[in-house]
C-alpha cells in the first residue's frame, strides 16, 4: 500500500514539473505502420507520458433530438471495457496511477491519458479497451445518467449557466451549436446504451483522429502504440454534415430573483483559419482580453465600479466565429453598465488600440506565451490544439513572430470588422425591472 502511495504522488509531481518550453519546438511527426499519424515530443526529464487526442465531432455530432449523447459518451468510457466491468476498470487504473478522460467539445470529442513510462503498455491496453470496446453497462449507465441529471437540474438554477444557455440559444437558432451539451432533462432519460455505441462507431474514426504524445517514450513504441490503441477503428467517419452560420442578433430578458444581474454579449467573430485572426486576437486583449488592463475593465471596474470583472473572447469554432464576452452587476444598474459596454464596443471599432496598447499587448502576449509549454500535459494539449487548427507543425516557432509583424495599422482595421456590429446578441439574467413587472 505505501509504494501504491508513492507511486501515486509520483504520478501527480510529473503533472507539476516544470519542463522548459524549448522542449515543445522538438516536434517530430511520427506514423504507425498502419498510417495513424501523431506528434510526438521526447523527454525523459520525467518518466511520464502524456497523451491528448480528439476526434472531429463533439456535441455537434449529436442526434437532432437527443443532445447530450456525446456527453454521456465522455462520462462513460472509462466506466467499463473488454472484460473489465466499471469496478475492474477505475481499479486497473488507480492501481497503476493511470489518469485517463474524456470531453465533449462543439466540434471535437477529447480524450488524454498521462501515465508512468512503466506503466504505459498498460495504459495504453485500457485506453485501447476504452475506445474500441465499451461495455454501457446498466449499472454505470444510469449512475452517470442521474449525475448529468443533476447537474442539469442544478444548472436550470443558476443564473451564469442560464445566461450562457440562453447565448448560445439566441446567435445559432436552429443550429447544433445552440443545442446544450449536456442535453435537457426530457433527452438525457431518452439516451441509451444503442445511441452511445451509434456514436461512438460514426464519430471514432482513423481520417479525423489527431494525437499529440509528450514524455518518456521512444518514437518506435509510440507508433506501435498507436496501431494498438485506434488501429482497430474504422477507416472513415460517418459525420453528419454542419452548416457554417453567422452568429443571429438579438435581445433576451430572463427574469430571476437574484441579487446581481449577469450580462452576456457577443456577435459574429473569426474562424481560426482567417488571416485576420491574430490580429483580432491582439485587439481583443486590448478591448477585453487582458483582465485587469483592458479598456473595458478599466471603464467598467476601476472608473465606475459597476462590476467585479468583465471580460471578452474570441471563439472561433469549426463552423462559426464568434466574440463573447460577459460581465455581472448590480440588479438596478444593469441598464447602465450594458450602456457603457456598447459605447466602448463602439469606439474601439471606430478608433481601434493605440499604439501604446498593441505594444502592451504584444509583450504581453509574446512573454506569456511560454507558460503554455510548462509541463508535460500542457505541451500535449498545446500541440494537440494546434493540430487541431491546421496550424503547421512550425507554428511554435513561428507564432511570436507573426504576433510581433502585426501593424497598428492592421490592428485599427481588424477592430472595426470585429467589433463594428456591437453587441448584437445580448442576454440579461436577473431581476425583472420594477416597470416591466407592473406593465404585466
Amino acid at each position: 500500500m505505501a509504494v501504491l502511495f508513492v507511486r501515486m504522488g509520483l504520478a501527480v509531481l510529473g503533472l507539476l514539473i516544470v519542463v522548459p518550453a524549448s522542449y515543445a519546438t522538438k516536434i517530430q511527426r511520427i506514423a504507425s505502420p498502419g498510417g495513424i499519424e501523431a506528434w510526438l515530443v521526447e523527454d525523459y526529464t520525467v518518466p511520464m507520458v502524456a497523451m491528448n487526442f480528439a476526434f472531429t465531432g463533439g456535441s455537434s455530432q449529436d442526434p437532432e433530438a437527443k443532445p447530450g449523447v456525446a456527453n454521456m459518451l465522455s462520462g462513460l468510457l472509462d466506466e467499463g471495457a473488454g472484460d473489465l466491468d466499471s469496478k475492474a476498470f477505475q481499479a486497473a487504473l488507480d492501481d497503476r496511477s493511470i489518469r485517463m478522460g474524456f470531453d465533449a467539445g462543439r466540434d471535437n470529442f477529447f480524450g488524454s491519458l498521462t501515465t508512468l513510462a512503466e506503466e504505459s503498455d498498460e495504459a495504453f491496453r485500457l485506453l485501447a479497451l476504452a475506445v474500441q470496446k465499451p461495455r454501457f453497462d446498466d449499472e454505470p449507465v444510469g449512475r452517470i445518467r442521474a449525475q448529468i441529471d443533476s447537474n442539469i437540474k442544478s444548472n436550470s438554477k443558476d443564473p451564469e449557466t442560464i445566461a450562457m444557455l440562453a447565448m448560445c440559444a439566441t446567435a445559432f437558432p436552429n443550429h447544433p451549436y445552440g443545442r446544450p451539451v449536456d442535453g435537457t432533462e426530457a433527452t438525457l432519460a431518452t439516451i441509451a446504451a444503442t445511441d452511445l455505441e451509434a456514436y461512438r462507431q460514426r464519430v471514432f474514426a482513423r481520417d479525423t483522429l489527431k494525437v499529440a504524445i509528450v514524455g518518456a517514450i521512444a518514437p518506435q513504441a509510440a507508433s506501435a502504440m498507436l496501431d494498438r490503441v485506434f488501429g482497430p477503428l474504422p477507416a472513415k467517419a460517418t459525420l453528419t454534415p454542419i452548416p457554417d452560420q453567422a452568429p443571429a442578433g438579438g435581445f433576451v430578458e430572463i427574469d430571476l430573483p437574484n441579487p446581481q444581474s449577469i450580462i452576456r454579449f457577443g456577435g459574429p467573430g473569426l474562424k481560426r483559419s482567417d488571416p485576420d485572426f491574430m490580429a483580432a486576437y491582439l485587439v481583443n486583449h486590448v478591448l477585453g482580453g487582458g483582465s485587469f488592463s483592458s479598456r473595458l475593465y478599466t471603464e467598467i471596474r476601476e472608473k465606475r465600479g459597476l462590476a467585479y470583472s468583465i471580460s471578452t473572447t474570441l471563439v472561433p469554432m469549426s463552423h462559426a466565429g464568434a466574440v463573447a464576452g460577459g460581465t455581472a452587476t448590480r440588479a438596478d444598474r444593469a441598464d447602465e453598465t450594458l450602456g457603457l459596454i456598447k459605447a466602448q464596443l463602439a469606439k474601439f471599432a471606430a478608433e481601434g488600440p493605440t499604439a501604446e496598447e498593441l505594444a502592451k499587448a504584444k509583450s504581453y502576449l509574446i512573454g506569456s506565451y511560454a507558460l503554455r509549454f510548462d509541463s508535460s500535459g500542457k505541451i500535449a494539449r498545446q500541440l494537440l490544439a494546434i493540430m487541431l487548427d491546421n496550424l503547421g507543425i512550425d507554428y511554435v516557432d513561428k507564432r511570436n513572430e507573426q504576433i510581433a509583424n502585426i501593424s497598428l495599422a492592421d490592428a485599427k482595421r481588424v477592430a472595426k470588422r470585429l467589433f463594428e456590429t456591437g453587441a448584437n446578441t445580448i442576454v440579461v439574467v436577473g431581476p425583472r425591472k420594477p416597470e416591466a413587472a407592473s406593465k404585466s
